[in-house]
């Protein structure tokens, strides 16, 4: 993804009101739930692979022509990056939508997939939505506007970060043992998880979601795109944490990821190392 200017920080303050954006993007969620669950799990339910061999479902097409078609009608002059139909429009205000990440879940019936949307303003990721329905999960922030998550009785509950300021102490999800290896950063992987208390390979969206509720302190992940990370930015750091490529840097195409509760960022960074 390319956007016309190079922002020195995530984290430079930021003056707009999202709040009209943020509702909008929770409106596509809406949408795009009834969409995706209406095939989650069907018998019937159309595969086919793409170009690089990865698994496409009749359901990740329809659900981001399902908001493809809302932001059409409804933001005529903001952008679209999206996993399935590509580019189009200005990048100045891009909307950044993966339909279903963890298609391999959802055509095995597993329930641990989301729709991720998020709108970028000049390249920073500053409104965000993950949703897991087939868990009744979602989470959402913005920046200036906190993160929040649903919770059983309906209201809203704000998320913070953990405190933990130990590594040692510390729980950390790597995504997958393979991403590490193809990019040769085993031995990388290997050293954190020693020098860690827990680790897990929870995968996709909802590590990351697990961090901004303050149950981890650190993901990182290999291979990802724009549209696999940029809804998870503004809630992560909004719940007070931090969120680079795995060398530390604010990017949205260095096909890395490493967000943290921010305490331990520094120290995580050091502990991987850097790419070589």
């Amino acid at each position: 993804m390319t956007s016309p200017t190079t922002p020195t920080s995530w984290r430079t303050p930021f003056d707009d009101d999202l709040t009209e954006d943020l509702a909008l993007a929770l409106r596509l969620a809406d949408a795009a739930d009834r969409v995706a669950m209406a095939r989650f799990d069907a018998p019937d339910l159309n595969i086919d692979l793409k170009a690089d061999q990865s698994p496409v479902t009749e359901a990740d097409l329809a659900t981001e022509r399902a908001i493809r078609d809302i932001l059409v009608a409804e933001r005529p002059a903001d952008g679209i990056h999206g996993e399935e139909f590509g580019t189009s429009g200005d990048v100045a205000r891009q909307w950044i939508i993966d339909p279903i990440d963890g298609t391999a879940n959802y055509l095995k019936g597993i329930p641990m997939w989301s729709t991720l949307i998020a709108l970028a303003i000049d390249g920073v990721p500053r409104v965000g939505v993950v949703s897991q329905p087939a868990i009744g999960r979602r989470w959402w922030g913005a920046t200036g506007l906190g993160a929040w998550t649903n919770t059983p009785t309906g209201e809203p509950r704000r998320l913070h970060v953990s405190g933990v300021d130990d590594v040692a102490a510390s729980s950390v999800s790597f995504q997958s043992i393979a991403q590490w290896d193809e990019v040769g950063r085993s031995e990388d992987l290997l050293r954190l998880t020693r020098a860690v208390w827990r680790d897990r390979g929870y995968g996709d969206a909802w590590p990351y979601m697990l961090l901004a509720e303050g149950r981890l302190e650190f993901v990182a992940e290999f291979g990802v795109q724009a549209y696999d990370i940029a809804a998870h930015v503004p809630i992560v750091m909004e719940a007070g944490g931090r969120f680079t490529d795995i060398d530390g840097a604010d990017s949205l195409d260095s096909r890395s990821s490493l967000a943290t509760n921010g305490i331990l960022h520094d120290a995580f960074l050091d502990v991987i190392g850097p790419t070589t």
